[in-house]
């Protein structure tokens, strides 16, 4: 089990109405830390995210750490 820190922008900040939350989990890559969050949240589609580990873009297989902070960016839509 891991205690992290996730951070959420844009649709995301809006469909969870949260900013920053901190989470137990026992997923250990990002991936599976956002099929739980999915399955909780129930997220709209949004197309491809980035996702940033401790300030720095990761592949979706990271492992997930104790203690690690997580972002998750949706695409910037805009025109």
């Amino acid at each position: 089990m891991h205690e992290i820190q996730i951070e959420y922008f844009a649709l995301l900040r809006e469909h969870t109405g949260l900013k920053r939350e901190r989470v137990e989990t026992q997923a250990a890559t990002v991936e599976e830390l956002f099929a739980e969050l999915d399955a909780r949240y129930q997220f709209p589609p949004m197309g491809k995210l980035k996702v940033a580990v401790n300030d720095e873009f990761h592949a979706w297989q990271a492992p997930i750490k104790q203690g690690d902070s997580i972002v998750f960016i949706p695409p910037v839509a805009g025109g």
